[in-house]
C-alpha cells in the first residue's frame, strides 16, 4: 500500500471523526444488522472512550461488543483494553483514534492507529496470525507479536518486546527484533536502523497505553 493510499485513508477517519461528532449520540446495538458478527469485545476501560459507526456513536464499557469498521476513540488520560478474537490484546492510550477496519479470529486482519498510541499483544507460542497496522508514518506488518507504536521521545516509534515486525515508510522495510525500536521522524521518512532500547525507554513507552 502506498502512503498516498494511507494518508487517504487517515483521511477518511477524520472525517468519520467529524461526522459522529456532529450527528446525534446513538446506540450501536439499536441500529447494527442483527447479523453482523462481533469480532471482540471491550475489557477494560478508564475515563471517557467512544465507539464511531457511521453517525452513530456511544460510549464504551466493559464487556462490549466490537465489530469490523469500529473506530475507538479514547479521550485525554483515556484507556482502553481490548480484545480481538480470543486471544489478541490490544491497549489504546489516551488522546487514540484506532479503526479497527477487519478482523478475523485465528487469521489476522488490519488496524489504523489514526492518533495516539496503542499496544499489540498476541502472546508467544500460539498459531501465527497476519496482521496489517496502517499509520500516518507507515505500515506495520505483524506475524503474532508483542509492539508498541506510538510516539516516543519526539519521534512516532515501534518497540518489539517478543516476535517481530516489518516497518515500511519513504520506501524503506526495516525488520524489528524482540528488544528493538525505530523510529519515524516525519510522514515521508524512513524507518531509523533497529536499535535495543533500555528500560527506562520501554516504561516511558508502557506508561503511554497503562501498561507496565
Amino acid at each position: 500500500m502506498t502512503m498516498e493510499n494511507g494518508q487517504h485513508k487517515a483521511a477518511t477517519i477524520t472525517r468519520r471523526t467529524l461526522m459522529a461528532g456532529a450527528g446525534a449520540m446513538a446506540i450501536l446495538p439499536a441500529w447494527t444488522p442483527a447479523f453482523a458478527a462481533a469480532i471482540g469485545e471491550t475489557v477494560k476501560v478508564s475515563g471517557e472512550v467512544t465507539r464511531r459507526q457511521e453517525k452513530a456513536e456511544d460510549r464504551l464499557a466493559a464487556g462490549a461488543p466490537l465489530m469490523d469498521n469500529d473506530l475507538v476513540v479514547t479521550a485525554t488520560e483515556s484507556f482502553a483494553d481490548l480484545k480481538l478474537g480470543s486471544d489478541t490484546r490490544v491497549l489504546l492510550g489516551g488522546d487514540t483514534e484506532l479503526l479497527i477496519d477487519s478482523f478475523i479470529a485465528g487469521q489476522g486482519g488490519t488496524l489504523e492507529l489514526g492518533a495516539g498510541a496503542m499496544m499489540f499483544d498476541r502472546p508467544e507460542g500460539l498459531a501465527k496470525i497476519d496482521v496489517s497496522v496502517r499509520t500516518t508514518f507507515g505500515m506495520i506488518g505483524v506475524r503474532g507479536t508483542k509492539f508498541f507504536a506510538g510516539p516516543s521521545r519526539g519521534r512516532f516509534a515501534i518497540f518489539v518486546e517478543h516476535g517481530k515486525v516489518a516497518v515500511t515508510n519513504g520506501g524503506a522495510t526495516r525488520e524489528v527484533s524482540k528488544g528493538q525500536g525505530v523510529e519515524i521522524a516525519s510522514a515521508d521518512a524512513q524507518p531509523s536502523e533497529p536499535v535495543d532500547w533500555g528500560a527506562e525507554r520501554i516504561r516511558e513507552a508502557y506508561a503511554l497505553v497503562g501498561a507496565r
